[in-house]
């Protein structure tokens, strides 16, 4: 079973994965799709407000941040990490729950990248908001480096983030059922 959907002026079908025995999703991943990754960050950054650093969370959303620091001629992007790296020194971590993920997660992020983010607008960007855990996480970290979250941004929204008037993104992603057909 697939989705057929327009994203950024492109079409792609999107294939039906189960979560449980009642919640089916459809599966976005840009990873090896650099047409795709591309489109979506130029028209990310046509909506971007104002920024002086861009964050994601390791790994879905990092080719997405990386193209909109390029497309915009950012010297830097910051990445939240999924485990603590033998570089990173004075480590800030946030636990998150994922509706992809079938257990407690946590982001870390490096000392160094925390002190950028000091008194700084941070653009939270990701690949898609569902549950919003992984974007309070991003939250968490920004805060917690005195950054100043300045917009959340995300190609597709899905179930109750299509709702939220904090978040800028380009699409709705529905939520299905076991047979495929979207949930009312």
């Amino acid at each position: 079973m697939f989705h057929h959907m327009t994203i950024a002026g492109l079409e792609r079908d999107l294939p039906i994965c189960k979560v449980n025995d009642d919640l089916y999703i459809a599966g976005f991943v840009i990873f090896g799709d650099p047409e795709l990754t591309v489109a979506c960050a130029r028209e990310l950054l046509k909506k971007a407000p104002k920024y002086d650093y861009i964050i994601t969370a390791e790994a879905k959303g990092i080719p997405l941040a990386h193209e909109m620091a390029r497309q915009a001629g950012d010297a830097k992007y910051i990445l939240a990490r999924k485990g603590p790296k033998l570089y990173m020194q004075d480590i800030t971590e946030v636990s998150v729950k994922s509706i992809t993920t079938a257990k407690e997660q946590h982001l870390f992020l490096d000392g160094s990248d925390a002190k950028l983010m000091e008194g700084k607008n941070i653009l939270i960007v990701d690949d898609v908001i569902s549950t919003g855990e992984s974007l309070s996480a991003l939250e968490a970290l920004v805060e917690k480096s005195g950054g100043h979250i300045c917009g959340r941004m995300a190609i597709l929204a899905e179930g109750d983030a299509q709702d939220r008037e904090d978040l800028v993104y380009l699409e709705k992603l529905p939520l299905f059922n076991p047979d495929g057909s979207i949930k009312a």
